[in-house]
């Protein structure tokens, strides 16, 4: 295994992909609990829908902002 220097430009690039990362992911968790548990605000739905709704949604939105990072930091893991 070589290890290789990086430059100022590469090293710079790390927090501003990790930043990104984050970021995305929040806007991407925050736009699909919405989207799930949103009915839930609108419509006058029976306590357990209520709570499925809000539950799933933050399980769903946990999740794909999980993958989001991995998926963002992988690719600029690839490209360096």
């Amino acid at each position: 295994m070589t290890t290789k220097r990086r430059s100022q430009a590469e090293r710079d690039a790390i927090p501003v992909e990790i930043g990104y990362a984050l970021l995305s992911a929040c806007f991407l968790g925050a736009l699909v609990f919405a989207t799930i548990a949103g009915p839930t605000a609108v419509w006058d739905l029976p306590a357990w829908v209520d709570n499925v709704l809000r539950v799933g949604g933050l399980w769903v939105a946990g999740l794909l902002a999980v993958i989001r990072v991995v998926h963002v930091l992988r690719q600029h893991g690839r490209r360096g």
